[in-house]
């Protein structure tokens, strides 16, 4: 099977050209001296000192930071755009484009920016004019933008536009519809970085296309990294942007994004020396890696969840509280302790409600506490299979008993799951299987690649999938208002279609508003609580487990950081 990897690997290499000669460094260490796992291997390391090579995903579906939504975009934007702020390696909030903190109003209503004389990749300068145009880009129907909820706490004009004010060329002035707790946060986040207006607008004369500005290698941005190639589906080469504010501290000349959803392969290719930094690692592989220096773990503001689609034929013939029961049903039959004790394997926290451990509440606490839990994510599977079996009982369903414990169920319940393919995922999406097969619950599992499950996702082509979300800034309402109505993040179509009555969602929608606009921050949190009870008592939303941040990073490579927010920054890398 390894041999048969490899060749895959290799063959795929030759397609987009050899990446860079090797040699061998040093033995590093696998496990502990005198531990079980302790044991050498020598680890490759790349020659090209010049070029940073990575692998986060496949194929990026968006590299416009408006209209982008994964994880490994965000990644992506943040290396090749720049916005008013950003993250430090301490993880602080700090001038970018800015010159210094903004001056606040003593109501906290006002926010004034100024800015530093900077330049898009082609010279153009950076003004202020570039965020008031960005900005309401972002929140046109007609850009699409799932994020266009993040600038709800900014004050509206007459017209509908956003009370945004360019004084000058380098003096922005924003006007709150209230104060914002975490609006610096949010001058960090990809979504409110600037695009080159020329550019958008050149190629997009009809309106209908509003990414096409991205589409291939070559298109201006002001980060430290411009894209210069782009082999569709085999990589993207990032060059350094010389105009970028801070280049005289960018030290790799490029970025090779080696582009693949398979972390076989990519694994293969970091042991054999053609990758410097991997964030996709077989699950087979982990348990020996844990005490590899090369291999990272890092803290993440993340649930991995499983979602139902509220509105697919599989809840047709049952009340709405028969389909919640339903879902409740699935729900208490996985086996959580199972899935983070033997196939994640990294530290990862069974998952008891939807907003992760460690988010603060925005009022100076913490979120979730000891006191908040929906069920006993330790004792869901086979414990509680009395209760499931109750609860589809009153669905209409009836159970027989087998000779080997199992149960056979009358009429038959099939259930698609639609998972994007990684071995951590298939493994998953099995043990799952594994779990409700024990109620003879048969669930068929749909494989397919990232960009085409999200898509069928936004249509609500599917019954079950996976999901996860991993906050854009630390503060719950990032979590929750994931589920607004009729935006495209919105996994479990909730509020779509009929289920907008059926589950009063109109009432989530305005919880969400009044968290966003509310100036009594005690009260904000007592909502932020009320959306999670709304949200968990539909069962549509089935938390796993809270994720963290697992990548391996050759020991000859330094000065890369990661967020707690998945963020990946590569700019400030040295390689010996």
């Amino acid at each position: 099977m390894r041999k048969k990897i490899v060749a895959i690997l290799l063959s795929a290499l030759m397609a987009f050209g050899c990446l860079a000669c090797k040699e061998q460094s040093t033995a590093t260490p696998i496990g502990e001296p005198g531990s079980a796992s302790a044991e050498t291997t020598n680890s490759a390391t790349n020659k090209d000192t010049s070029t940073l090579f990575i692998n986060l995903s496949s194929e990026p579906e968006y590299l416009d930071p408006t209209l982008n939504t994964t994880l490994d975009g965000v990644s992506l934007a943040v290396n090749s755009f720049a916005g008013l702020y950003t993250y430090n390696q301490e993880e602080q909030i700090v001038p970018a484009i800015a010159t210094s903190n903004p001056v606040i109003s003593e109501d906290g209503l006002t926010y004034t920016i100024s800015m530093n004389n900077t330049k898009w990749s082609n010279g153009d300068a950076v003004t202020a004019g570039d965020f008031v145009y960005s900005w309401n880009r972002a929140i046109m129907p007609e850009t699409g933008a799932d994020y266009a909820t993040l600038f709800d706490v900014i004050a509206r004009k007459d017209d509908g536009t956003l009370d945004v004010e360019a004084l000058d060329d380098l003096t922005l002035e924003i006007h709150m519809q209230s104060p914002c707790p975490y609006f610096m946060s949010l001058l960090a986040f990809p979504a409110f970085y600037p695009v080159h207006r020329a550019s958008v607008e050149a190629a997009n004369p009809a309106g209908n296309t509003p990414e096409a500005w991205t589409w291939e290698a070559g298109f201006v941005s002001n980060g430290a990294y411009t894209l210069q190639e782009w082999k569709h589906d085999e990589y993207l080469l990032y060059v350094k942007n010389p105009y970028y504010y801070d280049a005289a501290n960018v030290n790799m000349e490029k970025l090779y994004f080696m582009l693949t959803s398979d972390d076989a392969v990519s694994y293969t290719a970091y042991e054999l020396g053609d990758l410097d930094f991997v964030d996709q690692i077989p699950a087979a592989e982990v348990e020996l890696l844990l005490s590899n220096r090369e291999f990272h773990i890092a803290d993440r503001l993340s649930v991995h969840y499983l979602a139902f689609n509220v509105n697919a034929p599989l809840f047709d013939d049952m009340t709405v509280e028969q389909a919640k029961d339903f879902r409740k049903a699935v729900s208490l039959l996985i086996d959580r302790s199972y899935i983070v004790d033997t196939i994640t394997q990294t530290g990862q926290v069974a998952a008891d409600s939807y907003v992760p451990t460690g988010m603060s509440d925005g009022n100076g606490g913490v979120f979730k506490t000891d006191s908040i839990s929906y069920y006993d994510a330790k004792e869901t599977g086979i414990q509680m299979d009395k209760e499931a079996t109750s609860l589809l009982e009153g669905c209409g369903y009836t159970f027989t008993q087998n000779n080997d414990g199992t149960y056979s169920c009358s009429p038959a319940i099939q259930i698609p799951l639609l998972v994007n393919t990684t071995d951590v995922n298939l493994k998953i999406a099995n043990s799952v299987a594994t779990d409700l097969q024990q109620l003879g619950i048969e669930v068929t599992i749909e494989e397919t690649d990232k960009n085409d499950m999200y898509a069928r996702q936004e249509r609500g082509d599917f019954v079950f999938s996976r999901g996860n979300w991993t906050a854009d800034f630390d503060d719950p309402v990032n979590m929750l208002q994931c589920f607004v109505s009729g935006l495209g993040v919105n996994t479990p179509m909730l509020g779509f279609g009929d289920s907008y009555e059926e589950l009063n969602w109109g009432t989530y929608d305005d919880l969400i508003h009044e968290i966003n606009t509310t100036t009594d921050y005690e009260h904000r949190v007592e909502v932020m609580h009320q959306a999670e009870d709304m949200l968990m008592d539909t069962w549509a939303v089935i938390p796993l487990y809270y994720d963290n941040d697992v990548y391996m990073q050759k020991s000859n490579v330094e000065g890369i950081y990661v967020t707690s927010t998945g963020c990946k920054y590569f700019m400030y890398a040295t390689k010996q």
